[in-house]
């Protein structure tokens, strides 16, 4: 499976954006989706995830509340919906698939096996 992000972007604090993640390739409704993030000088962390029918979701505290994850099997897309961005959200913000087929999605960075590029998304103060 390969995968495309798009949907970063400059915004406000305050403010919110929609990030998109295409899959091709492989049947996408088995795997389960992430979004990571990664800061400048900062180890990239885990943002959210959801299984493969989009029953289960998990988020990190950091953005619990503010941040919704999706997906859309029938357009192979998984989605990040950001509101009420931060500052400290900035940070480029990448997709990836797990897979191994779980039921539940994990948090871990090491069990994803696809990355998509990244996009850039930076609030400002």
């Amino acid at each position: 499976v390969q995968l495309q992000a798009s949907g970063g972007g400059l915004v406000q604090a305050g403010g919110s954006l929609r990030l998109s993640c295409a899959a091709s390739g492989r049947t996408f409704s088995n795997y389960a989706m992430g979004w990571f993030r990664q800061a400048p000088g900062k180890e990239r962390e885990f943002v959210a995830t959801i299984n493969w029918n989009g029953g289960i979701t998990d988020y990190a505290d950091s953005v619990k509340g503010r941040f919704t994850i999706s997906r859309d099997n029938a357009r192979n897309t998984v989605y990040l919906q950001m509101n009420v961005l931060k500052p400290e959200d900035s940070a480029v913000y990448y997709c990836a698939a797990d897979l191994s087929r779980t039921t539940h999605p994990r948090r871990d960075i090491l069990l994803y096996d696809v990355w998509g590029q990244g996009t850039q998304v930076t609030v400002s103060s």
